[in-house]
């Protein structure tokens, strides 16, 4: 059977781009190598009893837009908010970030009066910018060498950032090139305060605190919106794979078949152009268009012949820098972490929250320099969330599943090791770490899923376990996201589209480059696109 398109992997922007190409009358189909939909956003039962959200733990990047028009809450997606957004355990006590302006100053100034005045301007000048972010993210960036239809999206995206304020093109100038640290010394003075915005900078990111570039990678994690509070996190009811179920349930009310255990071996080109798709076992699927929803480097090291792409190409696809440095595990738990610094193992708000170890901006800077020499770190930072203390049906009664998002881990160990004869050490190291702030917490521990970044790879196809797909830096970003001249969804054979965290804006559940991808794929399909469209050629 014939096709127009067809998607390569079932994870959630694969399912968004397939929706928008349905609805607009294509017959569309995507094809999942797991015998589950929803890649890295799936929820699964790893103890009997226990499910949780398997690699994908948290909400808030989702875009309104893609929410309302697949329906998805009429299909069962809802999310429930955290009362305040994390609690960070320190040695001389605790800091609890979020519940608005007034009570979050309220904290800082048991730290730093300084800091606590600081922080409106703080959140402003990160609004500002966010605001950019969130018109942004639904655009198709200017390809290079796109010719008049580029220019004219330069143009127009271009003005966005020049009617921005100095002030704040001055602090988005700072959080492209700078690190995190460079970029809090500027506004705060105390460690926790630093601490707990600098997080964000290292979530997902093979570096440290320190590392120039990682500013940006905090202002990515703070773009987002739960049920129409901005910046808000929550758990999604069901775990993330209630998100991508809904999706697949969107898709299909479109007409749009989805094939599980369905493994793409390789791209079918003829004569310079996408003929579709060969499958594990010599089937062959023919369509014009290939949308793929995996990550760019494992899409053109592995699933395109080499010959079908220029020597400069390859040359750039080769560099394309991957690696996020995460270890994720999941955990059945007798009882709730019952915490030194904040004792009780009745559920408190900061159970809900997200639980962060990493109390300072050096602890963070170890951590990287200990993964980079050996493999990871010997004070791991650890966010640790408990959907179970807002979602019941995840484990049975009194009982409770944790996720752990654990890093600096390397994507590859030194000295030849692997990582299947690393793996069971090191999740023993991360019980170890959060039990060293809440005493019980190793002998509640019922059952353990571990992913390192070898497990992360073969599961869910995220070379060295990069959860973005590639790194978040500015030589990867916008109309560069994977390679400055490919960064308009569009790749480099013709018929070929790349929708997943591999292109703008980058990675975390949105929906974002899904929705783009397919905006792209029915653009060139019209008169316009037609008569304007010019393919990347090197």
């Amino acid at each position: 059977m014939r096709y127009d398109a067809l998607i390569v992997g079932g994870g959630h922007n694969g399912l968004v781009c397939a929706f928008y190409l349905a609805r607009a009358g294509l017959k569309v189909r995507v094809l999942e190598r797991r015998a589950v939909v929803g890649g890295a956003a799936v929820t699964e039962e790893f103890h009997p009893g226990f499910r949780n959200s398997t690699a994908s733990y948290t909400v808030s990047l989702l875009r309104p837009k893609v929410i309302a028009d697949m329906k998805l809450a009429d299909h069962g997606f809802r999310v429930v908010e955290r009362p305040i957004a994390n609690f960070f355990p320190r040695g001389d006590g605790y800091l609890k970030l979020g519940g608005g302006m007034a009570r979050t100053q309220a904290e800082f100034t048991r730290f730093s009066a300084r800091d606590a005045a600081a922080f409106p301007a703080y959140s402003d000048a990160l609004e500002r910018i966010a605001e950019l972010l969130r018109a942004m993210a639904l655009t198709v960036p200017p390809n290079a060498g796109g010719g008049l239809r580029a220019l004219v999206a330069a143009a127009a995206q271009g003005r966005r950032l020049a009617t921005l304020p100095l002030a704040a093109q001055r602090d988005l100038l700072a959080l492209f090139v700078q690190s995190a640290r460079d970029f809090l010394d500027g506004w705060f003075e105390s460690d926790a305060v630093k601490a707990a915005f600098g997080f964000d900078a290292v979530v997902g990111n093979f570096a440290g605190a320190s590392t120039p570039g990682s500013a940006y990678v905090l202002l990515h994690h703070v773009f987002g919106e739960v049920n129409g509070h901005k910046g808000a996190w929550g758990h999604t009811i069901g775990g993330m794979g209630a998100i991508t179920q809904a999706m697949a349930a969107a898709c299909r009310g479109q007409g749009v078949e989805i094939s599980l255990e369905t493994q793409v071996e390789r791209l079918l080109v003829d004569g310079g152009k996408v003929a579709g798709v060969a499958l594990a076992g010599g089937v062959e699927v023919a369509a014009p268009i290939v949308a793929a929803n995996v990550g760019p480097a494992l899409l053109y090291r592995r699933l395109v012949d080499p010959a079908d792409l220029t020597p400069e190409f390859r040359r750039r696809i080769a560099g394309y820098r991957t690696g996020s440095g995460t270890f994720r595990m999941n955990v059945a738990l007798s009882e709730l972490p019952d915490f030194t610094v904040l004792p009780g193992r009745e559920c408190a708000e900061h159970h809900r929250a997200g639980i962060i170890i990493a109390p300072t901006l050096d602890y963070m800077d170890a951590a990287f320099d200990d993964a980079k020499r050996a493999g990871w770190s010997r004070r791991p930072i650890v966010e640790m969330t408990i959907p179970s203390t807002v979602d019941d049906s995840l484990a049975p009664p009194g009982a409770h599943v944790a996720s752990l998002f654990c890093q600096q881990f390397a994507p590859e160990l030194p000295d030849g090791r692997s990582w299947d004869d690393a793996r069971e050490a090191a999740a023993d190291h991360v019980i170890a770490t959060v039990t060293e702030h809440a005493p019980n917490f190793k002998v509640s521990v019922i059952a353990r899923q571990i992913h390192s970044p070898l497990d992360l790879e073969r599961k869910f196809g995220l070379i060295g376990g990069d959860i973005f797909h590639g790194h978040m830096s500015l030589d990867q970003l916008w109309a560069a996201r994977p390679i400055l001249g490919y960064g308009a969804y569009r790749g480099p054979i013709a018929g070929l589209y790349m929708c997943g965290a591999g292109t703008h804006p980058g990675g975390g559940v949105t929906g974002a480059p899904g929705h783009n991808a397919a905006h792209a794929i029915l653009g060139d399909r019209g008169l316009a696109g037609r008569l304007f469209r010019r393919w990347p050629r090197e």
